[in-house]
């Protein structure tokens, strides 16, 4: 099994391919990890180092794993931070050559444009293109609740306007909506939702008093793992959830800033603690 992640790389901590190579390993899948930035560490932190890669660079890298025949051979694609309108356009085109030559490979899109909490923290250019470009050639995205109603355009505070506006906004393949608190979401848990055209699941964790960055890139790994291993959206859905909420409260428990990624190993992999995805049915 063999993934291409292109996202951002920090030398300390765990967001972009960061986070997300070492949970693909563990999972018994090969990655190929191509940088859209060189970074000591993410933003948040007094000083930062490193640049954004040019995207004549990270053009040029992905020409040099074509010609080692990485795409001809992978499974699946995840994208997630970008960094410039110009590397999104680099990887739309990639994505577009990759699966012209090997038509059962899959493109996740973890677009990473913001959060409630920030607003947008891209640059402008980059989300319009994030929508027309990447998304309409996915097979899954994972945009936080956030990002989902940016991309779609319209407030989703219900299940049935989550349903619709995903449906509406993706004909075909999934929508995977993280960090979702709906109107009748229970106080003290999140939840997190897999909405297909013929069916929906939804799957809730209890909320954690912590926010650490990197989570959406973490949850995107550890579903495209379990979606390469076989499991179905249900199955994939319940897999991520579990597995992230044992990475999490182990980072709340130890009280640092970066989430405790390889101390959870195992975890990552047979999470002790299991949350079921269930039909949105199921809740009414």
């Amino acid at each position: 099994m063999n993934v291409i992640s292109i996202q951002s790389q920090v030398a300390y901590g765990h967001v972009g391919n960061s986070a997300a190579v070492f949970p693909l390993q563990m999972h018994g899948i090969d990655v190929v990890a191509v940088p859209t930035t060189l970074l000591s560490n993410r933003p948040g932190y007094p000083t930062i180092r490193g640049k954004m890669l040019e995207a004549e660079l990270v053009a040029d890298l992905l020409r040099g794993i074509e010609e080692r025949g990485a795409a001809d051979h992978a499974d699946m694609i995840l994208s997630g931070y970008l960094g410039s309108a110009d590397t999104a356009a680099v990887v739309a085109d990639f994505v577009t050559r990759a699966k012209a030559k090997n038509p059962a490979l899959r493109y996740c899109c973890d677009p990473v444009l913001g959060d409630r909490d920030r607003g947008l923290f891209v640059r402008d250019d980059i989300p319009p293109l994030v929508r027309d470009l990447l998304c309409p050639l996915a097979d899954m995205i994972t945009p936080n609740h956030f990002e989902f109603e940016w991309l779609c355009g319209t407030k989703a505070a219900s299940i049935d306007q989550v349903t619709k506006a995903a449906r509406t906004f993706m004909a075909r393949g999934t929508v995977v909506i993280t960090s979702a608190e709906l109107s009748d979401t229970p106080a003290g848990e999140i939840e997190t939702l897999a909405v297909e055209r013929g069916d929906a699941w939804r799957v809730r964790t209890p909320k954690l008093p912590i926010s650490p960055n990197g989570t959406g890139d973490l949850f995107a790994a550890l579903l495209v793992a379990a979606r390469m291993r076989g499991a179905d959206t249900r199955e994939a859905l319940g897999h991520a959830a579990s597995a992230i909420f044992a990475a999490l409260e182990r980072t709340a428990t130890r009280g640092t800033e970066e989430m405790r990624i390889v101390e959870s190993a195992e975890q990552l992999v047979h999470p002790e603690r299991k949350f079921e995805a269930r039909r949105v049915e199921a809740y009414r």
